[in-house]
């Protein structure tokens, strides 16, 4: 699944004033080029869309004196109103009082635009050097906010369309939906390890289920298309999410075994 967003560092440090990591002279206005070259990664998916739709937005935000951690709030609000917006609607959709697809198509673009702001803020953090732990910290936890306000937007919905879904299907979906943020977090820093590392196209493709962006872009989809379809949705990213998290311990524990 999901992510996991990528790990931004964003908060204005005191005293670092514009430091800029990618080359560029000094005086000049980043370019959206030099915001993407620092960013995280994601997926296929999100360094193709999300990231690029980010170093938009630093660029914007820059321009306009904007702090990153007031990027990382953007995610924040608007990730949490649309998802809030769905789950208010999730019953009249499913009675047929409020058509589905522009209760869709708000959570495909809200959701997407709130994960751009999310690419956006460790961006500008690195690029004009106001990265913090603070701020870095703020960032994880805004994530964590925005993505169980999500999964229980997608609850909401599957529990309105299938009155009968089961709840421990409902909350194995909410638990291992987290596997890949988690996942994330414990990739960084010196320790970082990959089960696949390879970065060819098939292998990048196949990852597209854990690409977060991808993710939700595919949740806004089935809910504007047929949204009585998301208890399948919640259905096949808990088998992804699951059989990854087993996958993952296997491996680390095989790492460990090996004095990794």
């Amino acid at each position: 699944m999901s992510t996991p967003s990528p790990s931004a560092e964003s908060g204005r440090n005191p005293g670092t004033g514009s430091v800029y990591s990618t080359g560029q002279t000094p005086g000049t206005p980043p370019t959206a080029a030099d915001y993407y070259a620092v960013n995280r990664g994601g997926g296929l998916f999100s360094e193709g869309l999300s990231q690029h739709v980010g170093a938009r937005i630093a660029v914007l935000a820059h321009k306009k004196s904007i702090a990153p951690t007031v990027l990382t709030v953007a995610n924040l609000g608007l990730g949490c109103l649309v998802s809030f917006v769905v789950i208010a609607t999730a019953g009249p959709v499913a009675d047929g009082r409020v058509w589905a697809w522009p209760i869709g198509l708000l959570a495909l673009a809200g959701w997407q635009l709130a994960y751009a702001f999310d690419c956006a803020d460790g961006q500008l953090a690195r690029v004009t050097g106001q990265t913090s732990l603070a701020g870095a910290r703020l960032d994880i936890l805004c994530d964590v906010a925005v993505q169980i306000s999500l999964v229980s937007a997608v609850a909401a919905v599957a529990a309105a369309q299938v009155p009968d879904t089961p709840a421990w299907l409902l909350a194995a979906f909410a638990g291992t939906w987290m596997v890949n943020l988690v996942t994330s977090v414990m990739q960084t820093g010196d320790k970082a390890a990959s089960m696949v590392s390879s970065r060819s196209l098939p292998v990048r493709l196949v990852k597209l289920v854990r690409d977060y962006g991808a993710v939700i872009a595919l949740a806004g989809l089935v809910l504007t298309v047929s949204p009585q379809w998301t208890i399948w949705f919640i259905g096949l990213f808990t088998l992804v999410n699951g059989a990854f998290l087993a996958a993952s311990a296997m491996f680390s524990a095989r790492e460990s075994l090996r004095g990794h």
